[in-house]
């Protein structure tokens, strides 16, 4: 029970990450125009699949905020940053951080093995 505490209903946690997340849009809204919106879809995707309280999401959303500022300092457009299959670039920054599709992949496994038991390399679902 501690841990749901501390990960979930953590109020002074929760308090200091909407105070940094506010301060780290207001750098997306610095960025210009192309950047935040390739930024806020990419936000949007990515927060589909976020697991938990989603405090692991909120790292590679920083990190993504800094990645952008550099390309945009550098004058490259927001699609060399992230090449064009945007998709696929979510996908990376997604690789290692708890997300709920893997929650569904375990369950799914899971749910497969209890059913199936001791019978898994026979085959047949009863």
């Amino acid at each position: 029970m501690g841990d749901f505490f501390n990960n979930y209903l953590n109020i002074p946690r929760m308090l200091r990450e909407k105070r940094e997340y506010r301060q780290q849009m207001a750098r997306v809204e610095a960025l210009p125009k192309d950047y935040r919106l390739v930024f806020k879809k990419i936000q949007n995707h990515m927060w589909m699949f976020a697991a938990g309280a989603g405090y692991d999401m909120m790292k590679i959303h920083y990190d993504l905020i800094e990645l952008f500022e550099e390309g945009a300092a550098s004058g490259k457009p927001v699609l060399e940053v992230t090449g064009q299959d945007v998709a696929a670039f979510c996908d990376e920054l997604l690789q290692n951080t708890q997300t709920y599709t893997e929650n569904w992949r375990k369950r799914l496994n899971r749910d497969i093995s209890e059913k199936l038991g001791d019978r898994g390399d026979r085959g047949g679902v009863t």
